[in-house]
């Protein structure tokens, strides 16, 4: 990964503040080896018209390290789950009644790298949950800001805001002794309209004893299985057929 060089203006103290708070947050979730989360997701698009259209969907989130993740998501138009047991990367669309399966020994880290290779899925979110969480957000950053505090599901967050060449994104931490990410907004400024997509985290806990059936992907009967980088993946995407592309990182 390349160097990192960020242009900040105005309150220098207010500037580094961001760089503290994000490493604060990305430190904290990185050293936890359990977690379990619940999640609301707003994509938004803009069609040839020129008109902006959301969809929202919500979904959970739970995660051992180094090697085990379940994502599910359901949605208008999506209900979906991944499953990851550190040998095995398994999705699952209910809508589809279609699964794909691909061998990863690993970890989540390679994980999330597979899976943007192969269906070319943004996947926005995935990034905080990396163990080198820091870089990977600051990595196009060219100018940031700790805009201030605000208050997110009644939880007081320290409000930051990043610039990158392609896309915006801002982020708010809970403040205090738990710093973690409550809701990320990514801004992409090469299309047209500026869509956004928002993601807003509830119910976060940490979970020791995490049953290790919850990793396990069994397909349900008469589901058919495909690769994982062929067209069928577009079934387990949060937007309808045909829809324009959303806004990504």
């Amino acid at each position: 990964m390349g160097a990192v060089v960020i242009a900040f203006t105005g309150d220098t103290a207010r500037a580094d503040d961001a760089a503290k708070f994000l490493k604060a947050m990305t430190d904290y979730t990185a050293a936890q080896k359990s977690i379990s989360a619940t999640f609301d997701s707003d994509i938004e698009v803009i069609t040839p018209e020129l008109e902006k259209i959301q969809f929202t969907s919500s979904g959970k989130l739970q995660l051992t390290r180094p090697d085990k993740l379940k994502i599910s998501r359901t949605g208008g138009y999506a209900d979906v789950q991944m499953v990851y047991d550190g040998k095995t990367v398994s999705i699952y669309g209910n809508n589809a009644k279609a699964y794909a399966q691909a061998d990863l020994a690993g970890t989540i880290d390679q994980l999330v790298d597979l899976i943007q290779a192969k269906s070319g899925a943004a996947m926005p979110g995935t990034d905080l949950l990396l163990s080198h969480a820091y870089d990977e957000l600051m990595s196009n950053v060219i100018l940031g800001s700790h805009i201030g505090q605000g208050v997110v599901d009644g939880v007081e967050c320290e409000h930051l805001a990043f610039r990158g060449i392609d896309s915006d994104w801002q982020i708010w931490i809970e403040s205090g002794a738990r710093p973690i990410p409550r809701k990320y907004v990514i801004t992409s400024k090469t299309v047209a309209g500026a869509p956004q997509y928002t993601l807003r985290i509830k119910n976060w806990t940490t979970d020791e004893n995490t049953d290790a059936d919850t990793f396990v992907f069994k397909p349900p009967a008469g589901v058919t299985k495909v690769d994982l980088d062929s067209g069928a993946m577009a079934e387990f995407d949060e937007l309808p057929p045909g829809a324009p592309s959303g806004a990504k990182k």
